[in-house]
Parts: structure tokens; C-alpha cells; sequence
């Protein structure tokens, strides 16, 4: 453990960053290029599109949701040895769905194993990435995300072109081989331990101080709206496409331009978080109500260049909340509490995870396009934007407040807390 009087904003947090854009490719990367596999999926099983749905949507969730077990074993034995933990798991799930049978088969090895070990890595490796950096916070956060972006890019293309080459089975079987890298990265993590951090209790004190909290109860309402939404397109933008007609290849090349522009967003957006002054707040809810309207756009766009136009300013928008998602809440909990914060976050909004992709895929069963889904997935991202306003972030000024003040303020609520935590939070 290294000893810093400080968060160091560099130094081997730079590692870090690199060891976070590696694991958000191996993770978001893959679940963002799944709706190629959706296709293959209903096609090899006979079942409907709000049944196939299921399997990225529990996987979804059971990253987000089981994330507070990975924050407690990272707290406990740090995040090395759980994040290597977790990229086995990880592959072993994709490994075993390449045998599947049926839809059973997929939803638990997929769904439930390989999200396990999702859920073990993505937490701990984020909160870890905190506490190395303060003023550069957002920057960092936005390079470590571009992960995603870079291998949505990659990822959707190749996918395809394994499914051409090695039908699904074959093609899973080389996804459980790339999602193993997970453990390499697990390696690099070497938390920081700051000498000026107080106790702050064991998870459970931390815990109960976090459920005391009215901004961050109401930040975690707001992201759970927005994931219901978020991940709609990259589930079902290709099989909308290909009810347009498109074919395969093309349909897949869209969701790679969505991905370009997606990780130019995260990268600008990083940087403008700790350039311009005022709260991050103010950024996410403009980038969140931009995506919104942007996927009600889709049902309406018809000729391929306006479907063009749109793939790029939602990969853009859309990347663009991510890292700044991830940078507001260290303002809210403090770097102390991010782990258990980050952790029980990701939990909360899990439900918006399993339920927007079910949802979407039932609207189409229902109508028969992805018309509804699209609007009904923009209507979410607005409904977070709306609960973002009431955070008090929100209405600081650059020249009333600096995010250590409200973090101060926040810690100083007082509430009860079982014998074994704080006197007061």
C-alpha cells in the first residue's frame, strides 16, 4: 500500500486509468455489441424478442446489483484478488454458454455468472481510480471509460464476423478467451491509503450514513432512470435497422460509428468536467436530456443518412454523461465512502438495467417495430435529467462552493448508526 498525504492526481494512478479502460472494454464493450448475438439468439431458440432480452438484461443487473458484495471484498481484502477473481468468472460464464441449450442455460451463465463477475471488477476498479485523483478526477474517469467506446467500435464488426465464420457457439468460446484478459488487468490495482483519512467504519456504518442521505438517494433515483434507458439502443439498434431492411454487416457498422463518437465524448466530456467552472452536476443533466431526445429521434429517421447522423450525436451524448456519472458521486459521498458509495449505487440502479431491455423488447412484441421502445427509453433519460435538478450541486456556483465544501457539508448530517459505526456521519 502506497502512503500519500493526498489523492496524487498521477503517479501509478495513471496505471490505474489504463487497468479501468481495459476492464470497461472487456465489460460494457461486450454488453454494448450483444445485439449482434440478439438476432442469432432468436433465430437458434425460436423464442421471442422480450424473452432473448433477458440474457444481457440480468447480466445488467446482476453486475450492478452484486456490486456491493464486490466493494465489501475489495474493502476487506482490496481490489486486487477480487477483480482477478471476478475476470475468471467472467470468462467461465461465456465459456459454459457456449453449450447452451436453451434460453435457461444462457440467463445463467451469461446473465448470472459472467455478470458476477462483472460485478467484481467494474466497482472496485472505479473506486480505486478515485482515489488517486481529485482535481483531474473527471479527466481520468472519462480516459478510463473510453473503453467502452474504443471496443464498441471494435467489438461489433468483429463479433459479426465471428458469427459468419463460427456461428454463435464458435464465437462465445472466443469471447469467454478475450473477457480472461480481465484478470491481467486485476494485476495492475495498487490502491492508495491516505494518511489523512480518518476511520470512517466498517461497511455497515458507511452503509446506514449513505441511506441517511437525501442527495444521494435522490442521485441514485435519477441514474436508475437513466439506465433503464440507456442501454436500449446497443440491445436492439441493429435488430430495428434490419426491420428497415438493412442488412447484418452495415446494421453492426452503425453501432461501431456510435462507438467513435461515443469515446470522443467520453474524452471531451472528461475534460470539459474539470475545465469549465460550476458543479459537474450542470454537465451530466445537459449531456443526460441531450440522449433522451436523441433516441426519441430514431423511429423517425428513415434514410440512412439521417440514421447516420443521429448514431453519431447519441454516441457522443451519450458518452459524454458517462464519466461525469461517475465523477459527481465521489462530490457527493466524499473519497472515503466511494467504495461502499459506488457499490450500493450501482445495486440501486440495477433495476433500471433489468427492466429496460425486457421492456423494450415486449413494446416490440406488442407493436411490432421498436418505435415505442425508442421513445419510451428517451423518456427515462429526461425523467433522470428532472431528478438531477433537485440535487444541491445543482444550484452552486463555481464562486459559492467547491465540491470539498459540499462534501463537507454532506458528511456533517447527523444520524443514527448501529454500536459498531460513527458517533455521527
Amino acid at each position: 500500500m502506497v502512503r500519500e498525504a493526498e489523492p496524487p492526481d498521477g503517479g501509478w494512478g495513471w496505471m490505474v486509468v489504463l487497468s479501468a479502460f481495459f476492464q470497461s472494454a472487456l465489460v460494457f464493450g461486450v454488453l454494448r455489441s450483444f445485439g449482434v448475438f440478439f438476432v442469432e439468439f432468436v433465430a437458434a431458440f425460436e423464442e421471442q424478442a422480450s424473452r432473448v432480452s433477458w440474457i444481457a438484461s440480468i447480466g445488467i443487473a446482476v453486475q450492478q446489483f452484486g456490486s456491493p458484495v464486490g466493494s465489501a471484498l475489495s474493502t476487506k481484502f482490496g481490489p486486487r484478488p477480487v477483480v482477478m477473481t471476478g475476470g475468471v468468472l467472467a470468462a467461465l460464464g461465456m465459456l459454459l454458454a457456449s453449450f447452451a441449450t436453451s434460453l435457461t442455460h444462457l440467463y445463467l451463465s451469461i446473465g448470472l455468472l459472467s455478470g458476477s463477475g462483472w460485478a467484481l471488477t467494474f466497482a472496485p476498479t472505479l473506486a480505486c481510480l478515485s482515489s488517486y485523483f481529485s482535481r483531474r478526477r473527471s479527466l481520468a474517469t472519462g480516459l478510463a471509460l473510453t473503453g467502452v467506446g474504443l471496443s464498441s467500435f471494435a467489438f461489433a464488426p468483429l463479433f459479426q464476423w465471428l458469427l459468419s465464420r463460427y456461428a454463435w457457439r464458435g464465437s462465445l468460446l472466443l469471447v469467454s478467451a478475450i473477457s480472461l484478459h480481465l484478470v491481467a488487468c486485476g494485476a495492475l490495482l495498487r490502491p492508495p491509503s491516505l494518511a489523512e483519512d480518518p476511520a470512517m467504519g466498517g461497511p455497515r456504518a458507511q452503509l446506514t450514513s449513505l441511506l441517511h442521505h437525501g442527495p444521494f438517494l435522490r442521485y441514485t433515483v435519477a441514474l436508475t432512470l437513466i439506465n433503464t434507458g440507456y442501454f436500449i439502443p446497443y440491445l436492439h439498434l441493429v435488430a430495428h435497422l434490419q426491420d428497415l431492411d438493412w442488412d447484418p454487416l452495415p446494421a453492426a457498422f452503425l453501432l461501431s460509428v456510435a462507438a467513435i463518437s461515443d469515446l470522443v465524448g467520453r474524452v471531451a466530456s472528461g475534460w470539459l468536467g474539470d475545465a469549465v467552472p460550476g458543479p459537474v452536476t450542470r454537465l451530466l443533466m445537459l449531456w443526460t436530456t441531450l440522449t433522451g431526445v436523441l433516441l426519441a429521434l430514431f423511429p423517425i429517421a428513415r434514410a440512412p443518412t439521417a440514421l447516420v447522423a443521429l448514431a453519431v450525436a447519441y454516441g457522443f451524448t451519450s458518452g459524454a454523461l458517462a464519466p461525469l456519472a461517475f465523477s459527481v458521486l465521489p462530490e457527493l459521498v466524499g473519497t472515503r465512502r466511494i467504495y461502499c458509495g459506488l457499490g450500493l449505487l450501482q445495486m440501486i440502479e440495477s433495476i433500471g438495467g433489468l427492466l429496460g431491455a425486457p421492456l423494450s423488447g415486449y413494446l416490440r412484441d406488442v407493436t411490432g417495430n421498436y418505435t415505442a421502445s425508442f421513445v419510451v427509453a428517451g423518456a427515462f433519460l429526461l425523467s433522470g435529467s428532472g431528478v438531477l435538478i433537485t440535487l444541491p450541486h445543482f444550484c452552486f456556483s463555481a464562486a459559492t462552493s467547491r465540491p470539498q465544501d459540499l462534501v463537507t457539508e454532506a458528511l456533517d448530517t447527523k444520524v443514527p448508526l448501529p454500536k459498531e459505526g460513527l458517533e455521527e456521519d
